[in-house]
């Protein structure tokens, strides 16, 4: 095959993904991004530049909730990041023990939740947590510790952080099984002449294995920064509706940007402001993407080098 024949291929192959992925997620960004320049005069589209920016950062009214969203968001992915991500890097090394029994099993049972409905989860964590028909306050009156119950997803003080530790439960085995898939591709040689050096159990772990798998958490971190700023809007909207209740508590950035575009309730719809809102969360992301691939993952690069 001549190599003008092999490029041909190539194109052939990739031309409907790179169709799609165009049509669904490179359009939609450049048109909110395009949006976001204008603003409607008159039942007429006027260019205003950084006008709805300069209003989404300085306006109270706006400000204030850009602000408290994007605070939300950084405290879920600081909580994903200390919890989640450190349980499921403990669950994984646990089930890459040669001869575990049950492993696959085990596997099974912590992946499972997400797999899933979102919808799903928070009805029955609704049910569960609830202080009229839930099961907790009877399970914790059973345990003797039915004065520490509150109904959490109801006070502003714990609303998001009972949120998160949702999201956690849920999704804690996809970075379970990334860790798993790394610790599996250690090379039975390095531990081997790990042994022989005289380190075995938490020693061959934390001297040889945590090292070898850093660029997995680094991947696992930034895919856990980008999942918490685009994909928290299905849950908090299931337990806590539109408004991110109480009080605006579990409000991020994703709820924040559906109020704001299509409308919610009292508010009117503003597609303008909408697209601003989404347009600050794609740079939001595509700074925090920088950071990693120009800083956290070329010193990773040179770690291994």
């Amino acid at each position: 095959m001549t190599r003008s024949g092999w490029r041909g291929y190539i194109v052939f192959f990739l031309a409907p993904a790179t169709l799609i992925y165009t049509i669904f997620a490179i359009y939609p960004i450049a048109e909110s991004l395009r949006l976001s320049l204008f603003a409607e005069r008159d039942s007429a589209a006027l260019f205003v530049g950084f006008d709805n920016y300069q209003k989404l950062f300085t306006e109270p009214y706006w400000a204030e909730q850009f602000w408290n969203a994007f605070k939300n968001n950084v405290w879920l992915f600081v909580l994903h990041m200390l919890i989640q991500n450190p349980i499921a890097l403990a669950l994984a090394a646990i089930l890459s023990i040669p001869n575990l029994r049950g492993a696959a099993t085990y596997r099974t049972i912590f992946f499972l939740p997400t797999l899933l409905s979102v919808v799903v989860i928070g009805f029955i964590w609704q049910l569960i947590l609830s202080p009229l028909w839930g099961i907790t306050p009877a399970f914790m009156n059973f345990i003797g510790a039915g004065s520490f119950f509150a109904p959490w997803l109801g006070l502003e003080s714990s609303a998001l952080t009972t949120v998160t530790l949702i999201s956690i439960w849920q999704y804690v085995g996809i970075p379970m099984m990334l860790f798993y898939a790394a610790l599996l591709n250690i090379p039975e040689e390095t531990l081997e002449a790990a042994r022989i050096d005289g380190l075995n159990g938490w020693w061959i772990f934390w001297k040889v294995k945590l090292p070898l798998i850093l660029p997995t958490l680094g991947l696992v971190g930034i895919l856990t920064y980008i999942g918490n700023f685009t994909a928290s809007f299905d849950l908090i909207y299931t337990l806590q509706g539109g408004l991110a209740g109480p009080n605006g508590s579990t409000d991020v950035m994703g709820t924040f940007m559906f109020r704001t575009f299509f409308g919610f309730q009292a508010q009117l719809g503003d597609v303008n402001m909408g697209a601003t809102v989404a347009s600050s969360l794609f740079f939001i992301i595509l700074l925090g993407v920088s950071v990693y691939l120009f800083g956290v993952q070329r010193r990773l690069q040179r770690y291994q080098a």
